[in-house]
């Protein structure tokens, strides 16, 4: 067992609470870093905000988690002609994609060039909508249900499963494992809510595509940190392929200070030639410890725990990243991803829930430290009917083998 120092965790999570609150504009929308940046982190991703909320779900602000998501269903309705469009259509050109990035307080675009085609961003958006109502938050109103239609045949449109986008890094288009995760895990969760249909084939052809590349997250890339999101907090794959992803990412990015993204990650790379010296992404610890606590792991979990405690800057921050082998941070400090899974990750590998609901007596939110599906039951039930047909199917070819031989030895023994 890892001995943690004697450490009040309480206190740490509010600290880092009110970080990760300044990051937070009156529309409801978190910006990726702070204004003062130069980075262009002052602007609100779609992704980032589906991240940086989930540490105010583990400590259940649920006013804060629904103005959120008020405020990101807001961006589709103001833009709700560019969807239309697109699901007329396939999109040719990065611009007539759903943006990835909006203006905190006006909900506008960017139109710099950008890798707009990002469907792990609609992915997660409706992933975390469907959890989220399925678990008695209730996000949608009438007429948002007309939205999250219009997301779901978006991605019918695009074809997710095999189509290529810039993916959680947004960078060069591929055919990337975590976005279609996304994809699935977003369209199985929406599914069976009130006045949305997802036709089953959408999820099954995600299904079929997730078994053929994985466990690479791309054809260029054997292993990749945006892995980890089919772990936790998707759950779209299965205890082999969690293995393999695990195995992966320790033993090709796991470092010091964060996990790489990908080998020969070019950003903040120390490295002219990119190798070898890839900056070290912070949340890659906390991701490892919230996957480990998930699948019951404590002592890996703490482990990594006391590697996330690491990553707190002097001015006592959690920053994007650390130059590689080095206690340098980057400028994008504090990162609004990174601050939300240090708190997420403290919260639930310290059972702080528990705790709460000893004292409190809590609610099946509470009990779960927040949302996140790891054996949630419809995927487990979904895997199960999978398996039981494939152990049917290999018992029916086993006794139809057997009886051959039975046949040709009976034939056999006829002719002597």
């Amino acid at each position: 067992m890892v001995k943690m120092k004697k450490i009040n965790y309480t206190k740490l999570v509010k600290q880092h609470l009110e970080i990760l609150g300044g990051l937070r504009f009156k529309s409801g929308l978190f910006s990726a870093s702070k204004p003062t940046v130069s980075t262009g982190y002052d602007k609100a991703w779609l992704r980032d905000n589906f991240y940086e909320c989930i540490a105010f779900e583990v400590v259940q602000d649920w006013k804060t988690v629904e103005e959120t998501y008020r405020a990101l269903l807001d961006i589709f309705k103001k833009h709700e002609f560019k969807i239309d469009y697109a699901i007329s259509q396939k999109p040719e050109y990065t611009h007539q994609f759903i943006h990835a990035r909006y203006n905190p307080e006006t909900f506008e675009e960017f139109w710099e060039e950008w890798g707009n085609k990002q469907n792990d961003s609609i992915g997660c958006i409706l992933f975390k909508i469907g959890e989220l109502e399925k678990a008695g938050v209730k996000i949608l109103k009438d007429d948002d249900r007309r939205i999250v239609q219009k997301l779901v045949d978006y991605l019918s449109t695009l074809e997710y499963w095999h189509d290529a986008d810039s993916g959680m890094w947004e960078e060069a288009q591929e055919v990337h494992a975590s976005s279609i995760g996304a994809c699935v895990a977003g369209l199985e969760m929406v599914k069976g809510l009130d006045g949305i249909e997802v036709n089953e084939d959408l999820i099954k052809k995600g299904y079929a595509a997730l078994a053929k590349l994985l466990p690479r997250e791309s054809e260029k890339k054997f292993v990749d940190l945006a892995l980890l999101s089919l772990i936790w907090p998707y759950d779209v794959v299965n205890a082999r392929q969690t293995k393999e992803i695990l195995e992966n990412v320790e033993y090709h990015l796991l470092k010091k200070k964060g996990v790489i993204r990908y080998k020969g990650d070019a950003y903040y790379n120390k490295n002219l030639d990119n190798f070898s010296e890839e900056a070290e992404w912070t949340f890659g610890l906390a991701w490892l410890a919230i996957i480990y606590e998930k699948l019951g792991k404590e002592k890996k979990a703490k482990e990594f725990l006391a590697k996330v405690l690491g990553t707190v800057s002097k001015s006592g921050e959690v920053p994007e990243l650390y130059y590689s082998n080095s206690n340098k941070p980057n400028e994008n400090m504090p990162l609004g991803w990174s601050e939300s899974l240090f708190i997420t990750a403290v919260y639930n590998v310290n059972h702080m829930h528990m705790r709460i609901k000893d004292s409190q007596g809590g609610s099946e939110v509470r009990k779960s430290g927040g949302l996140g599906r790891t054996g949630s039951t419809r995927i487990e039930k979904y895997k199960e009917t999978k398996n039981r047909v494939k152990r049917a199917t290999k018992k029916v070819k086993k006794k139809v083998i057997k009886e051959k031989i039975v046949k040709k030895i009976q034939k056999k023994v006829k002719k002597k």
